[in-house]
């Protein structure tokens, strides 16, 4: 299984400029947040993702092109996009 740190850095570099958090619940699963380091800008939120199914490099990829494919959903939807 991928640790919490490797994974943040990881999408960090996915999704730069974007930072990222990665937080643990207490039901082991997992939130992660993209936004815009300077503004706070929340540009995406997923929760409840199950920590134990991150054991692959293989399903963490899957994972990066299912945030992207979100990312550009919810982009689509913003008048102004901020890059």
């Amino acid at each position: 299984m991928i640790h919490v740190s490797q994974l943040r850095t990881q999408l960090e570099r996915t999704f730069s400029p974007l930072a990222c958090e990665c937080n643990i619940t207490g039901d082991h699963s997992l939130t992660i947040k993209l936004y815009h380091p300077v503004s706070g800008q929340v540009d995406l939120v997923v929760s409840a993702l199950n920590l134990a199914m991150l054991q692959t490099p293989e399903s963490v990829a899957a994972l990066i092109e299912e945030l992207r494919y979100e990312l550009e959903s919810n982009s689509l939807q913003r008048p102004d996009p901020v890059v």
